[in-house]
């Protein structure tokens, strides 16, 4: 396999730091450049030590026509918002983009515009671009220019859902989300919940019913239950659900619980066998039975641990999923989506398993 230039726009934050971690042992990458606005001329090593050795650039400032001459990849992992221009500026230079912000992820411009309180600049360019979630969307990622990498708790949610919405066997207005993330969820830049005292020993919900996430994950949700409304009925069937973040003191890590109210009756049983049929062969999602998912399970590593269980006494199904927020909920999976696209085997520079204990 040939190797192929990568540069990465925003690597100053948690998420570029595992990009070029990841991309660093990637046998195919060479990576040329790396930006931060902030530590623009410091080396990558002096703001992370940990790359120390392995990393011998330096952080320069953000010249997306300029970065694009030096990369035929370049991973975007900017401020929401602030990724419209740059992505514009790489497309027009052909090259192939994977941005990890939320900028090009709602279909529907307004939706964006409603969520994020900003007027999208590049409208033109959201129907090019492909949801980088593989286990979805894995045939349109590999013909893709330009893919939205999905946000870290809709990874999680949709992984979990899926098989139940894409066989209708729940009621779809009935989901209700309670989800809890690590600090570095967050981002690198300080505020006063991420401060030691203030997280530590603390547990929170927070945007009730108001995160970002919603769209995304209804999106994705209704758009399996249309494909399959569509084919039975010809008809669309949209997905509204009920979203609960909370902070936990914790680096990193996400466990995600789902609850619905099941169409009919279905043992526990009948539910893993459709999991295990529908996840037949992927690579990054373990169904686990005599154990929980656990954050710290997975922690370093690119899987997405699942388990389905029924409370047949209320009607409901209960899923739950644990991902790294950091890794399959961003740049694991976004290096999951390049391998794709350069045609590489999809499990190249992922394959190491978590850190424990």
């Amino acid at each position: 396999m040939t190797s192929v230039r990568v540069a990465v726009a925003g690597g100053s934050g948690y998420t570029g730091a595992e990009l070029l971690r990841l991309l660093s042992q990637h046998p195919n990458v060479q990576l040329t450049a790396v930006t931060s606005e902030k530590s623009a001329g410091t080396p990558v090593s002096a703001v992370y030590p940990h790359l120390q050795g392995i990393v011998s650039l330096t952080f320069e400032a953000l010249a997306p026509e300029a970065l694009a001459e030096r990369a035929d990849v370049l991973f975007l992992a900017l401020p929401h918002t602030k990724s419209m221009g740059p992505v514009a500026s790489c497309m027009k230079a052909g090259k192939r983009v994977i941005d990890l912000s939320a900028d090009f992820r709602i279909k529907d411009p307004r939706t964006y515009e409603t969520w994020y309180q900003t007027a999208h600049a590049c409208p033109d360019l959201i129907g090019n671009a492909v949801y980088g979630l593989p286990e979805l969307h894995r045939s349109a990622i590999a013909q893709a220019r330009l893919v939205a990498s999905p946000g870290c708790y809709p990874t999680a949610a949709i992984l979990q859902l899926a098989p139940l919405i894409a066989h209708g066997l729940i009621v779809p207005d009935t989901i209700v989300i309670d989800a809890k993330s690590g600090v570095s969820g967050a981002g690198r830049s300080p505020a006063l919940p991420y401060h030691f005292p203030e997280a530590h020993e603390s547990l929170e919900p927070y945007k009730i019913g108001q995160h970002r996430h919603i769209p995304e994950i209804e999106q994705e949700l209704s758009g399996l239950a249309g494909t399959r409304g569509q084919a039975a009925t010809g008809e669309t069937a949209g997905v509204t659900i009920a979203f609960t973040p909370h902070l936990v003191p914790m680096n990193r890590g996400i466990l995600s619980t789902a609850y619905a109210r099941m169409k009919g009756k279905l043992d526990v049983v009948e539910l893993r066998a459709l999991y295990r049929d529908f996840y037949k062969g992927e690579r990054f999602v373990r169904l686990l039975e005599g154990a929980m998912p656990n954050p710290r399970h997975v922690r370093g590593a690119n899987y997405c641990d699942l388990a389905v269980h029924t409370d047949t006494r209320a009607g409901w199904v209960v899923t739950v999923s644990a991902i790294d927020n950091l890794i399959k909920g961003a740049a694991g999976q976004a290096i999951q989506a390049m391998n794709l696209m350069l045609g590489y085997p999809e499990e190249t520079g992922l394959v190491a398993p978590g850190i424990y204990p």
